[in-house]
């Protein structure tokens, strides 16, 4: 018996993906307008402060969790396809990762 599905559940299916992309999107848009409308405002009324964005600490820990999961997703990918391009979805937050703790070994500005 071959279980197919009806043409209206795979239009769907297809639609799902696209509807939570636009989504995402209009989300994160109003997000970064309301922000900037706040900081215009900040700056204003003389209440704005810059932040001290750690750039050390958020580069190891980037690093460190994209090299797990990269880790990960890799040896799962050898183990179930061998090599073969799904093997990317595991070597690209790897080398990533690689390269975040690289940058914050080698940082001259982390040194001081």
């Amino acid at each position: 018996m071959n279980a197919m599905t009806s043409e209206t559940a795979q239009i769907i299916l297809a639609v799902i993906p696209i509807v939570g992309i636009a989504i995402g999107g209009v989300t994160v848009f109003f997000y970064l307008l309301w922000h900037h409308h706040e900081i215009k405002l900040r700056i204003k009324t003389g209440t704005y402060q810059t932040s001290n964005f750690d750039l050390k600490t958020f580069s190891l820990l980037c690093g460190l969790l994209l090299t797990g999961v990269g880790i990960a997703l890799t040896i799962l990918f050898l183990v179930v396809d061998g090599l073969s391009y799904p093997l990317l979805g595991g070597l690209i937050p790897l080398s990533i990762g690689i390269c975040l703790l690289i940058f914050y070994k080698i940082n001259p500005d982390f040194h001081k």
